[in-house]
């Protein structure tokens, strides 16, 4: 169903992968691309992957859409984990990209039920591994 404020729809394979990250743990993380007016999967990674193979596949100068599963461990060393959802929107982004992504997003974020904590982020440090950190105690 298309977004009637942008006219972009979401493929079913966002939410098929997202709750496959979500209840079998089998991806790190997804990110999601616009492309001929839907939002698709651009890329997944698997468990053993890391944070920053995933910060590499964000481009610098292009818009996605991300989630991140976070692990970390509270200060009672009690492993615990989050769902992130990443807004990417780099400053050197078309401008029609960020209208784009910016007008898509929160009707994209309502398809994927379980986002736990959302980010919006310009540029790397707007989503270290410190910020995840704080945003996820």
């Amino acid at each position: 169903m298309a977004n009637s404020a942008s006219g972009i729809a979401v493929h079913d394979e966002c939410k098929l992968k997202f709750m496959e990250l979500k209840t079998k743990r089998s991806h790190r993380y997804i990110v999601f691309k616009i492309e001929e007016k839907q939002v698709i999967v651009e890329k997944l990674g698997g468990p053993a992957q890391t944070y920053d193979d995933f910060t590499a596949l964000l481009p610098a100068d292009e818009c996605r859409y991300a989630i991140y599963d976070f692990d970390y461990l509270t200060e009672e060393n009690v492993p615990k984990s989050r769902i992130f959802f990443i807004a990417w929107s780099p400053d050197t982004a078309k401008v029609r990209s960020k209208m784009i992504y910016a007008s898509s997003k929160d009707r994209f974020k309502r398809e994927l039920d379980g986002i736990q904590i959302e980010l919006q982020a310009t540029d790397p440090t707007e989503m270290g591994l410190d910020v995840f950190k704080s945003r996820a105690n």
